[in-house]
């Protein structure tokens, strides 16, 4: 590394080498590289609100089954699912009723968020989706899985109408949120993996309004 080639580098504001040159030129000055390329670190270290965002799927479905698995087996407090049907989860992850079964026993709160079958909302959606397994049959396989989970001291279930266009699935400090888009199914919308890393972020905006929701819902039992 020699003092014109370093002189190269710093001429130029707006050209930023690669990682190894940088290192050789904060070697050489015996400056941190950070402080010679500032806009080279906040393109690959996120900040702010981004810090909470773990992954993004452009599909639900395109997030991997085993974080689904991973965030459920982890939690220890609280588990909620609040997507409208909720009946894809039983599809996907193995013998759920009896994970989140053991999870009740252990003190972990399960809560279930979902759409009334029998409301004029759900009636709405299924015109809109026209598919054959209908949003109030995806409902119903929902509560029948977990009517017999019953009687589960932890296990809650409520209904509500105001979660259409927005699920939330938070496993303690972590959540994948998925809002849907126009006629789309769910899984054919995207998806965001948050992880809680300070007050009034990400998470919390999305832990706020399921909470909201909750207090306004009415229970399933």
């Amino acid at each position: 590394m020699t003092t014109k080639t370093v002189e190269r580098w710093l001429s130029d504001t707006e050209r930023c080498p690669h990682t190894v040159v940088r290192e050789k030129v904060s070697v050489y000055l015996g400056v941190s590289s950070d402080m010679l390329w500032p806009r080279a670190m906040r393109s690959t270290v996120k900040t702010g609100a981004d810090r909470e965002i773990v992954s993004a799927y452009p599909y639900r479905n395109a997030c991997p089954s085993t974080v689904w698995s991973t965030l459920i087996d982890r939690a220890e407090r609280e588990i909620t699912f609040a997507g409208y049907t909720n009946y894809f989860i039983w599809q996907e992850q193995p013998a759920l009723a009896e994970r989140l079964r053991r999870k009740c026993e252990t003190g972990v709160r399960v809560r279930f968020l979902i759409g009334d079958p029998d409301s004029e909302v759900t009636r709405q959606r299924e015109e809109v989706e026209a598919v054959p397994l209908t949003v109030r049959t995806r409902i119903n396989i929902t509560l029948d899985a977990l009517e017999k989970m019953r009687p589960c001291e932890g296990l809650e279930a409520r209904y509500s109408d105001k979660h259409i266009a927005l699920s939330v699935f938070s496993f303690d400090n972590e959540a994948l949120v998925t809002p849907h888009l126009s006629s789309l199914l769910g899984h054919e919308s995207p998806m965001l993996h948050l992880r809680r890393l300070s007050e009034d972020g990400l998470y919390d905006r999305f832990s706020g309004h399921v909470t909201a929701l909750w207090s306004e819902a009415r229970p399933v039992w």
